[in-house]
C-alpha cells in the first residue's frame, strides 16, 4: 500500500530563532520513499542537515522574526501487514549484548531505572523471559495508564506516570521503556507518524506517536504500550534513549506554535 505522508508547523518568534528539527523519515525507511522527504520553510531560510549520535536526521535552521511555517509532503510504500509477533524471541544475557545495545540498558533523562528497579523486579520478575516478559510489561503499562491529551506534560517522566497514573503516548512508552531496561531488556524510544489504518472506529486518526523496540535474540522489535496490539503503517522518523533525544524540534529562544497539522493516509486506488 501506499501512505500519504504529510506535516504543517507554524511558528510565532519574536527574534530571530535557532531551531533543530527532526522531522525526516527515518534512513532505515528511505527506499520505501516515492520522491524526496524534503523540508520546506516559508519564508525561505538558509539550511543545514546532519546526523545525530543515533542516525538521525537532523535540520537546522535560523527562523526569522515573526511567523515561520515548515512543512514537507511525501509518499510512502508499505507492506500492509501488521508488525510482527515473535513469542520465542529469547532475552538475551547482558554479558552477550553486542555494545551498541548496552546504552539502552541505561537509565536517561525520562526514564529512571534507579527508582524503578525494585518496583520492575517485583511487577515482572516472575513472568517468562524473552517477548513474554516485554508483553507482561506493555499489557501492565497499557492497563495502568489513563490516555488523555488534556493530561499531556512535557515534563513527565516514567516515575511520574508511574505515580500519576495519566499521559500520552511519550508516557506510555517511557514507562516501558524504564520497566524493560531495569529488566536487563535494552529498550529505545521511538518517534514517528502513525495512522490509524487497519484501526475499526470509534478509535481517531493517530499523527505522531511514541513507541518503542526492545533488543530480543538478535533483532530489535517493535512494541506500543499504548495501543498493545501490531498495527500497520508505521512509520519511523528517529530513535534514542528517550523523548529528550528526539524532539520534534528544539528551539532556542521565546517562540509559540501558532499551528501543528499532519497527514498519515492510506491513498486508496
Amino acid at each position: 500500500m501506499d501512505i500519504q505522508l504529510g506535516l504543517e508547523m507554524v511558528y510565532d518568534c519574536p527574534q530571530p530563532t535557532p531551531m533543530i528539527f527532526h522531522l525526516n523519515v527515518h534512513f532505515s525507511r528511505v527506499s520505501d520513499l516515492v520522491g524526496r522527504d524534503d523540508l520546506s520553510f516559508d519564508p525561505p531560510v538558509p539550511m543545514s542537515a546532519y546526523r545525530d549520535s543515533f542516525g538521525n536526521w537532523c535540520t537546522r535552521i535560523v527562523a526569522p522574526a515573526g511567523r515561520m511555517r515548515v512543512s514537507s509532503a511525501v509518499v510512502i510504500h508499505d507492506s500492509g501487514i501488521p508488525e510482527p509477533v515473535a513469542w520465542d524471541a529469547p532475552q538475551t544475557a547482558v554479558q552477550d549484548l553486542p555494545e551498541e545495545a548496552l546504552v539502552f540498558l541505561l537509565g536517561s533523562r525520562y526514564c529512571e531505572t534507579d527508582q524503578l528497579s525494585e518496583t520492575a523486579w517485583s511487577l515482572f520478575g516472575q513472568t517468562p523471559t524473552g517477548w513474554g516478559r516485554v508483553q507482561a510489561i506493555c499489557d501492565f503499562v497499557h492497563n495502568h495508564i489513563i490516555f488523555g491529551y488534556e493530561n499531556a506534560r512535557m515534563t513527565r517522566t516514567a516515575l511520574e506516570a508511574f505515580r500519576e497514573k495519566v499521559g500520552v503516548c511519550r508516557d506510555y512508552a517511557h514507562l516501558a521503556v524504564a520497566f524493560c531496561r531495569c529488566m536487563n531488556i535494552p529498550a529505545r524510544y521511538c518517534t514517528g507518524y502513525l495512522g490509524d489504518i487497519g484501526v475499526a472506529p470509534p478509535d481517531g486518526p493517530m499523527d505522531f506517536a511514541a513507541w518503542f523496540e526492545v533488543y530480543l535474540g538478535g533483532h530489535w522489535y517493535t512494541f506500543d504500550a499504548r495501543n498493545n496490539t501490531p498495527r500497520i503503517g508505521r512509520v519511523l522518523i528517529a530513535r534514542g534513549r528517550d523523548a529528550a533525544d528526539v524532539p520534534l524540534s528544539n528551539t532556542f529562544g521565546p517562540n509559540t506554535l501558532v499551528s501543528f497539522q499532519v497527514v498519515t493516509d492510506e491513498i486508496l486506488a
